[in-house]
């Protein structure tokens, strides 16, 4: 379990197949890497399988790889990364799992004076479980939802986070690893179950997990 703040940049050192997934070595400022731990790398939650000093090793599977950025990662890509929270840390941003559900695409990047606005086309099937001033995960990065349209959501990001993150970097069409909040789906699955199966979609408009 992780919270979405970020708590250091890795740079992936090399990457080679193993059967359908991927073997990947990141450099990264961490120390006391602990085998089988789990870090979040761009938001995707993956395990220590071998490290040494400054650097860590991890398998991306099948999986992973059909649903997440980690098809494209080459040596040299910057990654967020985080470890994991432990009981009694302060929940600086929201419950992120690391388990992502679907890329979505940077359609603009919009600086400001006070704040750069990014704008992302996110999968239809996600979109229904995204709220005004409700959180999401961008590539490992606990961010609140500023406005939804059609296509997706925005989110505004401020001179601290576009410093210490790679969000500052991404521009229109960079593919981003999305979670949408764990507890909208478990409210869908909870109303679903209760009605028999069956999605209550006016009720579900009603509670503001969908949009027309």
């Amino acid at each position: 379990m992780f919270t979405g703040l970020v708590e250091a940049r890795g740079t992936v050192r090399s990457v080679n197949a193993r059967g359908s997934g991927k073997v990947v070595w990141i450099v990264a400022p961490l120390e006391g890497f602990v085998l089988g731990e789990s870090i979040a790398c761009d938001g995707v939650c993956l395990t220590v399988e071998a490290f040494e000093a400054g650097a860590f090793q991890v398998t991306a599977g099948e999986e992973t790889l059909r649903r997440t950025t980690f098809a494209h990662v080459v040596p040299g890509t910057r990654l967020h990364l985080e470890r994991a929270m432990r009981v009694g840390d302060r929940l600086g941003g929201h419950i992120v799992q690391g388990h992502v559900d679907g890329v979505g695409r940077v359609r603009a990047v919009t600086p400001g004076a006070q704040w750069t606005r990014i704008d992302v086309d996110v999968p239809a099937d996600l979109s229904r479980y995204l709220v005004e001033k409700g959180s999401v995960c961008i590539d490992g990065v606990s961010l609140t939802v500023n406005g939804i349209d059609p296509r997706g959501f925005q989110v505004g990001i401020i001179p601290h986070t576009l410093e210490e993150t790679n969000l500052g970097a991404m521009r229109a069409g960079d593919p981003i690893n999305l979670e949408v909040d764990i507890l909208a789906k478990y409210v869908e699955r909870l109303l679903g179950a209760r009605i028999g199966g069956g999605v209550d979609l006016p009720l579900l408009r009603a509670a503001g997990f969908t949009r027309e």
